[in-house]
This record gives C-alpha cells, structure tokens and sequence, in this order.
C-alpha cells in the first residue's frame, strides 16, 4: 500500500488530493498550521472521517517508510515537517507532481483558466455523475450538495474510469499535466502577465495535441487560436464544431438557451445567473460529449446542477435584500459577478471586495479599476434606479514580509476619478454595517474576495445583519 503525508493538509487544493487517495486505498496522512489549535477545527474532523490521520505541524507524523512527502509551493525550507523528511530521505512531491502521476492512472479531463475553472469542474462531474458513470474529481471549491452531506466537498473517488481535476497555472505547474481530455477556458490577467500566461497554457496545449489527446477551447477568447493550433474550436457562440450556443435569456437567478450540436438543437435551462455561465456550461457539455454523453443528458443534468461553494453563491433574500457570496478575486472575474447580479436584481448592486495580497493588488490595480468601472451601472432615470455602488474593505494580509505601499482605499480613489461610487471603510464589520444601512428592497448585495479562510463567516456575518435590521 503507499502511503503520503501532506504538509498543509487542510488547504483546499491539498485536501481534495488527500481524499481522492484515501478513496483508491492508499494510507494518508497530513499536518496543518491549524491542526495544533485548542479547538479542533472542522476541516480536521472532515479529514479524519474520510479517513486521513491528522498531526499538527512539528514533524511528528513524518515517519519512516512514507513513499514521500507532498508539499505545495508555500511550504518554506523552514518548515518542521519539511526538514524532519529530509532528515529521513523521504522524497518530496510537489503536489502537482502528484496530480499529474495521478492523471496518467485515469481517464483525465482537466479544466485549466484563469476564471471558471472550478463551475466547469464540478459541471462535467455532476453531468457523468447523472450518466451514471461514476466518476471521480477533485477541484478547488466545495460542491454545494457534498458540503450539505457533511462533507469538505471538494473531492470523490469514484468507481468509474473518468476523473475530472481542476488544474491550476498560478503557479506555472500546470505544464506538468497530460490529461486525456484538456480544456482552456479563458486567459486574463491574473497576477502573472499575459506573455508568462499565454506560455504557460501554450505549453498545456502542446502537452495535450502533441500525445494525440483532445483539447477543448473556446471561439470567444482572443487568444484561442494560439491555443487551438489551427484547429476549429470546440463550443463557442459563432465559429463551432462541437457546440454552440444560441438565444441566452436571464430568467431571474436562472438562465435559458439553446445547444446546437451536430443536427441537434436542446433547449438548456441552468440555475445560475450570467451569461458566463452559458460558457461555463457550454464548455462542461463539450468536454461530457467527449466523454461519450448524449446532448439530451448534458441538458436534463445541468438543470439539476446545485451549485459551487462561493461561486456566486446566493446565499437568500432577507428583508428584501439578496446576498450573494463569490470567490470573484481578479478583474475578470469581479466583472462578471457584477453583471450576473445585475441580471436578476431589481435595484442596485451594492458590492464589496476584499483585495488579498499587497503585491497582487497593486500589480492589477489599473485593470481592477477599469473592468469594475465598466461593469457599475450609472443612475437610470427612466427606471428610477439608483446607481450601482462599490465597497471596499482593507487588503487581506496573509503573513511574511510584504511592502505596504498600496491600500484599497487607493481603489476606491480611482474609481471615484472614473465617477462612480466607491466607499473605503478599512474594517469590513464597520463595512458590513454601512452596507446593510445602504441597501433596500429589491437591491442585492454582493459579496467578493479570496484566500481569506474566514471569509464564510463575513457572508453570515452580513446575513445576520440583513434580518435582524
């Protein structure tokens, strides 16, 4: 049997490889920075019910006779269970090491992008899963119906062939994979510059049409040819092969259109708003047909799809007031969140972001500023709706040595320079407060941010806040 030991085992990306492991009958084990607290965390009972063994992070649980140690890229040298392998002999694995041997064991669809990545993932599951190909995945945010199980949701090792994995380019590592069937979503600017991205996804590419394997892209992104290597595109909304959508409708927190694919033309119904869904589900129904589902079947799973845990989750509507959570954390996605809120709400969106990283928000402050200005709706005097308003809360600071130089504020700053309404308040409880005094029946609050663990907690916080005012 092997056997592994995660350093930093509760993280989302670490925890879902964990599990899928444990599923296919290997002996895991894995340390966290929370895992010494007094109180144990839920993540820890979640891990040791799935049947991971938990230490905390002082070397302890680093044995002799480990097949080897996985570590993701913030694991520093100085790291007590890091040294005590090293110590030993153990060899270490990157943990995208792990997921591309992982992929060479199975049938692998990978979902790359630098937005839409984990709704696609958990689309396509959810789609084999209703085929009755009892697949496996392991992505990067918790499925809404696992997590209701008890479940961190984020991973199932499944009894079928097909594995779908979201695989991430923040680090460069994604040209480690060769999945059988690899999808590009999309290429923005995500704290990386769009010469490094494009080389990395390039190399994606090539890893898969090089080996003969499917590579799925959409018509829509300027990009896309280099990535398509002169092939026709997979789905898309004007130039297709596979699939193409047509007629997109907003139906409240839901959305209409239709498939068209070979002869075939299929009504979809999702229930998720905005138009970026359509190409999220577009792209789920590309890679499913390739794995050998009927259109029909993409179209009759898809209007059960429950949802992504923070992916413009909306969490209710209280006291006239819907709210709205998302992991929306760089311009293109803040964009999209915004407009997809805009489709069902009858008033104003009233937004708020939490930057995360010093260095990360000043190197997209311009493009942050620009594509939310973009996306805020002006005063509409023939509807007599208010304009749309923007809220900004103190930059997430994550630990280590940082250079200060930039604050949220300098956000809200600029976008009041374009004209439109932007509010600073450093403290997000303060924050919370004056947005729940600012909204009224009808508007929705939308609630965006990353990387900070204790994010959740704000949304509830806020919740909270609407039906008790």
């Amino acid at each position: 049997m092997e056997s592994y030991f995660f350093i930093g085992v509760a993280g989302v990306g670490m925890s879902a490889i964990a599990q899928y492991l444990v599923g296919k009958g290997a002996s895991i084990s894995g340390s966290d920075r929370q895992f010494g607290a007094a109180e144990k965390p839920l993540v820890m009972s979640q891990l040791e019910e799935c049947g991971v063994k938990c230490y905390p992070q002082d070397g302890s649980g680093v044995v002799a006779g480990l097949n080897a140690v996985v570590v993701s890229t913030a694991i520093e040298d100085s790291n007590p269970d890091l040294k005590r392998a090293k110590e030993l002999g153990i060899p270490v694995m990157h943990r995208s090491e792990m997921l591309a041997k992982i992929s060479k064991e199975a049938r692998t669809i990978a979902v790359s992008g630098t937005s839409g990545k984990s709704t696609v993932t958990a689309m396509i599951y959810h789609i084999l899963q209703y085929a009755g190909l009892q697949p496996s995945v392991m992505t990067g945010a918790g499925l809404v119906n696992l997590q209701k199980e008890g479940k961190i949701g984020n991973a199932v090792s499944g009894k079928g062939q097909w594995l779908v994995v979201e695989a991430d380019e923040s680090d460069g590592t994604l040209v480690r994979y060769e999945p059988e069937i690899g999808l590009i979503l999309n290429v923005d600017k995500d704290h990386k510059e769009m010469d490094e991205l494009q080389e990395i996804f390039l190399k994606f590419s090539h890893n898969i049409l090089d080996n003969g394997k499917i590579l799925i892209v959409n018509d829509a992104h300027p990009l896309a040819k280099k990535f398509s290597a002169g092939r026709e595109f997979d789905f898309g909304f004007e130039n297709y092969v596979g699939v193409q959508g047509t007629d997109f409708k907003s139906v409240g927190t839901s959305i209409q259109f239709r498939v068209r694919h070979n002869a075939e033309l299929v009504k979809f119904v999702v229930p998720l708003p905005g138009k970026h869904n359509m190409e999220n589900a577009l792209a789920a129904t590309a890679a499913a047909l390739r794995a050998g589902v009927t259109l029909h079947t993409c179209a009759d799973a898809l209007a059960t799809f429950p949802g992504v845990f923070r992916r413009h989750q909306i969490l209710g509507t209280f006291n006239g007031v819907t709210l709205v959570d998302d992991f929306a954390h760089n311009p293109a996605k803040i964009a999209a969140s915004i407009r997809s809120a805009q489709d069902f709400t009858e008033g104003r969106v009233i937004a708020w972001f939490q930057p995360h990283g010093f260095g990360p928000t000043r190197f997209l402050r311009k493009d942050l500023v620009e594509f939310i200005a973009k996306a805020l709706r002006p005063k509409d005097f023939d509807d007599d709706r208010e304009n749309d308003v923007m809220f900004f809360s103190e930059i997430y600071y994550a630990g280590g040595t940082v250079t200060r130089d930039i604050s949220a504020g300098d956000l809200a700053d600029d976008l009041l320079l374009r004209g439109c309404e932007a509010i600073y308040i450093a403290d997000r409880n303060e924050c919370a407060k004056k947005m729940v005094e600012y909204a009224q029946p009808g508007d929705t609050i939308l609630l965006m941010g990353a990387r900070d663990p204790s994010l959740e907690k704000f949304a509830q916080s806020v919740q909270k806040l609407l039906e008790n005012r």
